[in-house]
């Protein structure tokens, strides 16, 4: 049974898939009808029963206060329909969740860092292990594409479900604040939750960083929660602990060795190969180095070792399964050479950014050059404050498209522009020009920083999406350097 609220006569349909699209209502089909912020999907539910759909599920209000029967097709109405699709995708798929060992990362910045090295630590120690997130879905090192860090809820089940029947024991996920706070996650057993920190983001959506911190609070306060790993060196991560059921483990992880932390870095040597570190955990030190760069990734790597402890994991197995991590796709992924050093980064927060940029200073023996954008039809907000930050650390700015979306480009390069001052940026509304221009003006001891798109394999305009990679157009520009 689907949901406990089905008439007896009606527990014995057969159903053969799920989904939240009309369009996609085939014989044999339960139609989810969500209300939608643009259309009420329940106007739709006499089309989805002429396409033979079995069972209807719809929000329970004053217009549909009760389930009823529309041409012999029971429409089971239910209370918060939204937070309870989660619940029953999962009894469908059989909550596949309960077979495996999920991890959950929330957090503005880090999320996909921390859940790819999770999975790719726990690949490495023999536990087949998938990934949900920003950069693709599916088994660690076979990922396939992903159009949202969380999945809708139908969505989720199906491949968590598609992972159990694929033998994972294990699943490293994203957790984005939408996502929670719109029950995408929910009818999912986790069994870690961690938190890397709490900058400025989404306030288009959350309305202010009270709101913004509660999403995120929604993960720790998970029915069955068994371990939270914690940051504290952001003051959210005492929050979080204090919400923690009891019988919550918690893990404290933290980059000054003199903290209050279980899991501490004593000492961090960071170079442009990467970061050396001695760790300290609950029974003992080990010595870590890892091909990242960046002293934020210090928090990133402790976030690991603290979800890997709470699995259990033996600390010589965590360290060994840590040296051999591989740098994220568009995480700080650096070009090397006989030429400039070019980084291609994610970037898209004020703290994002100026991580990135005082991470990069520490190796500039000569120039530090920005090149970045922000994406149209999202907190637009934050766009002066990445200026001040690019004209405040980088020695030359290049500002240029993101993903503009239905905005004007120019006029989002205006709002980052407006928090420069008086620095004298250089303004490049065509991405692949700005590249260019970036590395062709640099000298071989410069760095340049090419933020805000990462991994992305698009540029979003006008509500197309054109091929476009910022790899791709360093490695293409790189060719065609020569030293001034």
């Amino acid at each position: 049974m689907l949901w406990p609220d089905v008439a007896v006569e009606y527990a014995t349909i057969v159903v053969s898939a799920l989904t939240l699209d009309s369009r996609l209502v085939r014989p044999g089909m339960a139609f989810v009808a969500l209300k939608g912020h643009v259309r009420d999907a329940r106007e739709f539910i006499p089309a989805v029963i002429a396409a033979g759909a079995v069972a209807v599920f719809a929000e329970r209000d004053d217009q549909w206060p009760e389930s009823r029967i529309i041409e012999g097709i029971p429409v089971i109405v239910v209370d918060e329909l939204d937070q309870v699709v989660g619940h029953i995708a999962s009894r469908f798929h059989g909550e596949p969740s309960q077979h495996m060992n999920v991890l959950a990362v929330t957090g503005t910045n880090g999320k996909t860092s921390v859940a790819n090295l999770l999975a790719g630590a726990l690949t490495r120690l023999g536990e087949k292990t998938a990934v949900l997130g920003t950069i693709g879905n599916g088994m660690f090192g076979a990922l396939e594409k992903s159009t949202h860090t969380t999945l809708d809820a139908l969505h989720l089940q199906a491949m968590l479900a598609e992972f159990h029947i694929d033998g994972a024991k294990a699943v490293a996920m994203e957790a984005s604040s939408h996502g929670l706070v719109q029950g995408r996650l929910n009818g999912t057993r986790i069994d870690v939750a961690l938190f890397t920190n709490l900058t400025r983001d989404h306030l288009d959506y959350h309305g202010d960083m009270a709101g913004y911190a509660s999403a995120k609070e929604i993960l720790f306060r998970w029915p069955g929660l068994q371990a939270a790993v914690l940051n504290v060196d952001d003051k959210s991560g005492e929050r979080y602990a204090s919400v923690l059921a009891s019988d919550v483990r918690c893990l404290r992880y933290s980059q000054s060795p003199d903290a209050r932390a279980d899991i501490r870095a004593l000492r961090i040597t960071p170079s442009l190969k990467g970061l050396s570190m001695l760790v300290a955990v609950p029974d003992g030190e080990f010595a870590l180095d890892v091909p990242l760069l960046g002293r934020f990734n210090v928090s990133n790597i402790l976030a690991v070792v603290g979800g890997l402890l709470a699995l259990g994991v033996p600390t010589a197995d965590i360290a060994t399964a840590l040296r051999a991590a591989l740098p994220v796709p568009g995480r700080m992924e650096s070009v090397m050479g006989d030429h400039p050093t070019v980084v291609v980064d994610y970037a898209h927060t004020p703290d994002a950014l100026e991580k990135a940029l005082q991470t990069l200073r520490e190796h500039a023996s000569g120039r530090l050059i920005c090149v970045f954008g922000c994406g149209g039809d999202r907190d637009s907000g934050k766009r002066a404050e990445m200026g001040l930050v690019a004209s405040r650390l980088a020695d030359d700015v290049i500002l240029t498209t993101d993903n503009p979306r239905s905005e004007s480009p120019e006029a989002i390069i205006a709002d980052i522009r407006s928090g420069a001052g008086e620095f004298p940026v250089v303004i490049e509304n065509d991405r692949h020009r700005a590249i260019q221009k970036a590395i062709h003006f640099a000298r071989a001891d410069d760095i340049v920083l090419v933020a805000g798109k990462g991994h992305e394999d698009y540029q979003e305009v006008a509500g197309v999406r054109h091929p476009f990679s910022d790899m791709q157009e360093v490695r293409v520009a790189l060719d065609s350097w020569r030293a001034p």
